[in-house]
């Protein structure tokens, strides 16, 4: 029987390769759509999940400032983990990072610039799974030399040599000892420090070496005493899941304010690991709000994919209604046809599953680099089992059964007589389908228009400061001992305009404090400022304008000169700010300057108070200003600078623009995706139709015939043809405007600064759509109009 259902099935396809192609092509191409974005979905989902502890471990944080400058701060004070261990009953261990920025590291002559390593605890291998596979998984650091690598990273370094006992250079002298292995981390791991030290070494170095204070005159032991430095990210491995997250913040808020009074009141937030990847700290969205967005968006493919499959079907059931009532008359069941036609369904879609599979597998590699994803189809894992299994289920499912139904539902006698007639249900279902395709395929379209507008905007907008054709490079101490040295030598070269120098990277940010006074401060204020330390050549430099006061002139004097911006200033409630007293830290000094406000970190977030502070010793960034046509020559410049003080190693520099961009590498990708979600979405409803205009024409083949004996033009023709498709492409776009308007309003949410939704995006997106549709419709339309009539109605 199921040969029979097959050997008929395989029969009906071939005797309508054109139809098939149609469907074959629209649910190959939904299939391997679909499952792309839900593969990476569940790749979103699955964040950290490899650790077996996961449930149990919290990360922890902090909410500082007021007013504007109010903040959650991912990293905390040291202390608080190692009180946490001692003191609250429910934590079992506690595990600190430190991450500082990158660091060159040396073996013979190889020189590794590693961007990903790390300071931390010990219990970082035990609270996490990330065991060694060499070294003494015990005593993962014996020493403050330690190091422990990632197996990548011994190969990189070492070859195939034995990585143990093997004696790397960090920074300019300072030797450290390959004490252990880890595996790689997996992708989808929020932890990728592939060079990691103990915190111990951190410790000596700052605190000890170093005698750390903060006024002059008080030395601070070590950092478990130092509760000013919010430095260390901190992860609580509770001993079970039952443990109360408010009750927990309690205690670590009563710990932080028990040990130093004046912070208070200052709230904890503890995290749950599973939901750092995509959630921030206070359990507002952190990125979830994009997985659903793509989860959704691939569903509607699929969904798109098996509109095409139920219209045509649906369509095309009055030309098979005297088959259908042939097999019933000679003893076909309804069940029977039920089967028949599923059969014929699930020939087609293995077909489609088929060329699905095929082409994923040769998408792979390009889908991975255009998301930035290391997406594998591990076939032995169940995940992709599962995620596949049931959207091949679910697709077939949802494109075969009311179709099987409709046709084997005629009634056999009227079928041959030639009475049956669509009913008006059937229709309205169909029309109802096309609307949902193309309003889809009108809410990506300008879904899309919306993310290109705001990346433009990003990309245009006047940030306060010239950050066009800017060098920049860290320097090591050598050289920043000599900067003046340094900046003399930079700008005899002609390709160099100018040099100055920062305690911060001026795109991304740096340090902020809340420990602050001025005269009239509210008592309960708790305004954090961002801290920007720089020379006299700064602000002219980025072409920042001081609106109030002046500048730093150079001298000694100004090391107790402020200047904020417009922001702090109308946070602070000041009116004259010009020789105002204030106080930063252990620094009592006097505003001299009122800077233009500026973005120094994403637009995001609302331009913060900041705080220049003249201190040319913590300026440790360097700036170089060229032009686009000499930018290669002010590079060999510094090139040929560096290897006078730094010849063990080379350059690690950046121009500002390109820093910028890379802010935005996740919205630059969703715009990507955006575009091609929206170009399939198009591609397969015209695809379906393409089809339906096809067999409308054919239907209607004698009705064309007899109009144009009687003097129809052939515009009128095409214009009867398609008229009943472009009033549901009307309807698709009224539906669709509110819908996406509500969705791209949320989307930029996420912006402080941004982009106003004008009606020209949904006239675009609408507009674009029509004149798609149009042009699909007119090719089967024109050809209909042009046919010989008296063939049409000889043939009819």
């Amino acid at each position: 029987m199921i040969k029979n259902y097959l050997k008929t099935a395989w029969r009906n396809i071939l005797q309508n390769k054109f139809y098939a192609t149609i469907n074959v092509a629209g649910l190959t191409v939904g299939l391997v759509v679909g499952l792309f974005m839900l593969l990476w979905v569940q790749d979103e989902l699955s964040y950290d999940k490899a650790n077996s502890n996961a449930k149990n471990i919290y990360k922890v944080g902090i909410v500082g400032g007021t007013g504007i400058s109010k903040q959650i701060f991912n990293n905390i004070i040291a202390p608080v983990a190692t009180f946490a261990k001692n003191e609250i009953p429910e934590v079992k261990d506690a595990v600190r990072i430190m991450s500082i920025g990158d660091a060159p590291f040396k073996y013979k002559d190889k020189v590794f610039y590693e961007s990903d390593f790390a300071f931390t605890d010990p219990s970082y291998f035990t609270v996490f799974d990330f065991n060694l596979i060499k070294g003494d998984k015990r005593n993962p650091f014996p020493d403050n030399n330690s190091l422990v690598i990632t197996e990548s990273t011994a190969k990189r370094y070492f070859g195939d040599e034995d990585p143990i006992g093997k004696v790397v250079i960090m920074g300019q002298n300072e030797q450290c000892k390959v004490t252990g292995v880890i595996p790689d981390y997996p992708a989808n791991s929020s932890f990728q420090y592939h060079v990691l030290l103990p915190i111990s070494r951190f410790n000596d170095l700052a605190y000890v070496q170093n005698k750390k204070s903060y006024d002059n005159k008080t030395i601070i032991p070590s950092m478990d005493a130092d509760w000013s430095n919010f430095g260390f990210q901190t992860y609580l491995l509770l001993k079970n899941n039952n443990v109360s997250a408010q009750l927990l913040e309690k205690k670590l808020q009563a710990i932080h304010e028990r040990n130093k009074p004046e912070d208070a009141p200052v709230p904890y937030l503890t995290q749950p690991l599973l939901k750092m990847h995509l959630y921030q700290a206070d359990g507002t969205d952190g990125g979830m709000s994009t997985v659903r967005t793509f989860a959704i968006v691939a569903l509607m493919i699929l969904i798109i994919a098996c509109i095409n499959y139920v219209n045509l079907s649906t369509a095309r059931s009055m030309l098979r209604a005297k088959e259908v009532s042939m097999r019933k008359i000679i003893g076909a069941g309804k069940l029977q046809l039920f089967i028949q036609f599923m059969v014929e369904t699930a020939l087609l879609f293995i077909i489609a599953a088929v060329f699905a599979f095929v082409l994923m597998i040769v998408l792979l590699p390009h889908f991975n680099q255009f998301s930035g994803k290391q997406i594998t189809l591990n076939l032995s894992n169940y995940n992709i089992w599962l995620c596949i299994v049931l959207t091949l289920v679910g697709t077939l499912a949802a494109s075969s059964i009311y179709p099987a139904l409709l046709l084997s539902s005629f009634e056999p006698l009227k079928a041959l007589k030639g009475k049956v007639s669509v009913s008006i249900g059937n229709v309205a279902f169909r029309r109802i389908l096309v609307v949902l395709q193309f309003a889809v395929s009108i809410i990506l379209i300008a879904g899309t228009l919306v993310i290109g507008s705001q990346l433009k905007y990003i990309h245009n907008k006047n940030l306060g400061y010239d950050k066009e054709n800017v060098l920049s490079f860290g320097m090591r101490n050598d050289m920043q001992k000599h900067f003046d040295v340094v900046q003399a030598e930079l700008l005899k070269s002609p390709a160099v305009l100018d040099v100055t120098r920062a305690g911060r990277n001026i795109i991304t940010g740096g340090s902020s404090t809340g420990d602050n006074d001025w005269d009239g401060k509210p008592l309960n204020s708790n305004m954090w400022f961002n801290q920007i330390y720089a020379d006299k050549h700064l602000i002219p430099f980025f072409k920042m304008k001081i609106i109030e006061g002046a500048n730093f002139e150079g001298v000694v004097a100004d090391s107790a000169h402020f200047i904020i911006n417009e922001t702090a200033v109308k946070e602070m409630g000041l009116k004259n700010p010009i020789g105002k007293r204030l106080r930063i830290q252990t620094i009592n000094g006097t505003i001299i300057g009122v800077v233009k406000d500026f973005h120094f970190t994403t637009i995001h977030k609302k331009i913060e108070p900041a705080v220049f502070q003249y201190s040319p010793d913590d300026c440790w960034r360097v700036y170089i200003k060229t032009t686009g046509r000499d930018a290669q020559k002010a590079i060999a410049a510094l090139q040929v600078l560096w290897k006078r003080y730094n010849n063990d190693v080379p350059v690690n520099y950046a121009f500002l623009d390109e820093a910028y961009n890379k802010l935005y590498t996740t919205e630059q990708k969703q715009g990507a995706l955006f575009n091609l979600f929206a170009t399939i979405a198009i591609v397969i409803s015209c695809l379906g139709l393409f089809g339906l205009a096809t067999y409308s024409a054919q239907v209607k083949t004698r009705e064309i015939g007899i109009r144009k004996v009687l003097g129809a033009s052939v515009a009128r023709i095409i214009s009867l043809l398609a008229a009943e498709f472009m009033v549901l492409i009307i309807i698709a776009i009224v539906i669709a405007i509110p819908v996406a308007w509500f969705a791209m309003d949320n989307w930029l949410k996420d912006f402080a600064y941004k982009v106003n939704i004008g009606w020209a995006v949904f006239l675009f997106a609408g507009g674009g759509a029509t004149l798609i549709a149009l042009a699909t419709i007119s090719i089967q339309s024109i050809k209909a109009a042009l046919a010989n009539p008296v063939k049409s109605l000889r043939s009819e």
